[in-house]
């Protein structure tokens, strides 16, 4: 009687540690297999299929005008200037286009990956039509309005808003947008530790 019960916590205690260490080797061996599925190449593909990741958009009201002064003496001397003023509603993109980058921007070391991505740049810059609209529209004196003014205070509004786009810090926003996101996209992948180089 005492033999069986000496057996029973025996082979209870050699149970579990079978338990631990097959617990120990599986993590262990998928732990150094999962990464070497990837190389630069398979990699690179992934962070294709993202391809041109628009990751920060900059929304700005703004007033515009555009003064067209007069030609002629009559017109100078008696407010003969047209003008349009415009109050524009207008969006800025910026992102990072993954496509341009190569297998040499990639370096896989087992569970660590290094990225060198392209610099962030602004992909679109627009006006919200529905939103923007023209608060005054003068014509002067001895003069035909001009009906290309209100084209060009548009115009003009798109290239003043890109740039107060760049001044605020939109790149920047977009760069360390895209590099979180390929963070994560990467650790979904296996791996542990990444790094990003100089673009």
């Amino acid at each position: 009687m005492r033999k069986a019960v000496v057996a029973v916590p025996i082979v209870l205690i050699v149970f579990v540690v079978g338990l631990w260490l097959g617990f120990k080797v599986s993590r262990t061996v998928g732990a150094y297999t999962q990464p070497k599925f990837y190389d630069t190449t398979a990699l690179l593909r992934q962070i294709q299929t993202v391809s041109q990741l628009v990751t920060v958009k900059y929304v700005f009201e703004k007033v515009t005008w555009v003064d067209e002064p007069s030609t002629n003496l009559l017109g100078m001397l008696f407010a003969g200037q047209n003008r349009v003023l415009l109050l524009a509603h207008g969006i800025v993109k910026a992102g990072i286009d993954f496509e341009k980058m190569k297998p040499d921007d990639i370096r896989v070391e087992g569970q660590r990956v290094t990225l060198n991505l392209p610099r962030a740049v602004i992909t679109d810059a627009y006006l919200d039509d529905r939103k923007t609209q023209v608060i005054e529209r003068t014509t002067g004196l001895f003069r035909e309005f001009n009906k290309d003014l209100e084209q060009t205070a548009r115009a003009l509004a798109v290239s003043e808003i890109q740039h107060a786009a760049r001044e605020n810090g939109i790149l920047k926003d977009a760069g360390d947008r895209a590099r979180l996101q390929l963070e994560n996209l990467c650790r979904q992948l296996g791996f542990t530790e990444v790094k990003f180089g100089a673009p």
